[in-house]
């Protein structure tokens, strides 16, 4: 139990590295034009380390998928600058996803809220 537990802390800070290292290689590192302003969200990795899959966002939804493409043209540059930076035994392959769920957060905010004015609250 103790091993397991241990091992998922690792695997946490993996993430973590991944997460930060993958921020600033975005912000500086990424030298394409068509690429937004990219907010890395969270990143999900494989147990082996052998797959990430990488959740962001871009301040313009108009970049979305310029920016998709500018990503997935420098997969395999970010993925060798992550070898470069951290040691692992094996650097996981990158997948980018487009993280919604903000939007939806405020989806359903915005719904509860016209909900709320809608409907007066009984006592």
């Amino acid at each position: 139990m103790r091993k397991a537990q241990r091992g998922y802390a690792r695997q946490d800070r993996v993430k973590e590295q991944i997460m930060r290292e993958l921020a600033e290689l975005v912000r500086v590192g990424l030298k394409d034009p068509r690429a937004g302003f990219i907010t890395i969200n969270e990143v999900e990795i494989t147990r082996d380390y052998s797959h990430a899959v990488v959740y962001y966002t871009v301040l313009d939804d108009a970049t979305r998928a310029i920016t998709e493409e500018a990503l997935e043209h420098a997969k395999g540059y970010l993925r060798s600058e992550l070898a470069r930076r951290i040691t692992l035994y094996r650097t996981p392959e990158l997948t980018f996803v487009y993280d919604d769920s903000l939007e939806r957060g405020m989806s359903i905010s915005h719904l509860i809220d016209t909900v709320a004015k809608e409907k007066p609250i009984e006592d």
